[in-house]
């Protein structure tokens, strides 16, 4: 069941992906009507889903379930991934590859590959104070919270070093 995503506990459990260009208008009207019609249907065993999303920066989809209410299953989750992997492809957009970074340039969001981000900390073209994005966060409160970090307070401080 889609619920507003404010009014998901803090505790509700967040899947973040992260795309490699950012969406159109278009686009994000379209995915987001997409995501809607999903999680209204999403299911766990037949049960309900509490679930909800957030589109930020043009190119990050966060979806939220409360868990308290139901949690996923496996074939809760494949269905989440399966529905990311035809976001993919209709939109010609990687949301998938776990080996990439994003951070902000003032207020622009850069995205690099963790190879191109690891020679730029090498190069001190990205510092400690460079707000990355922690795509590891795994509840509501952590993505309101350690989302969006100076690298050095981030799983991205190993290559600052």
């Amino acid at each position: 069941m889609f619920v507003p995503f404010n009014e998901l506990p803090d505790t509700s459990r967040v899947w973040i992906y992260q795309a490699n260009r950012s969406f159109t208008d278009a686009e994000l009207t379209e995915i987001s009507s997409r995501l809607e019609t999903f999680l209204a249907a999403w299911t766990a065993h037949g049960g309900d889903l509490n679930a909800s999303y957030e589109i930020k920066y043009r190119r990050f989809i966060i979806i939220a379930l409360d868990q308290e209410v139901r949690a996923a299953t496996g074939c809760s989750i494949d269905a989440s991934v399966a529905f990311i992997q035809q976001l993919e492809k209709d939109y010609n957009v990687d949301l998938l590859d776990k080996m990439n970074v994003s951070y902000k340039q003032g207020e622009h969001v850069a995205f690099k590959t963790l190879i191109d981000f690891r020679k730029m900390a090498k190069d001190k073209a990205v510092s400690p104070n460079t707000i990355v994005f922690n795509n590891l966060v795994n509840n509501k409160y952590e993505y309101l919270n350690d989302w969006e970090v100076p690298a050095k307070d981030s799983w991205h401080n190993r290559f600052l070093k």
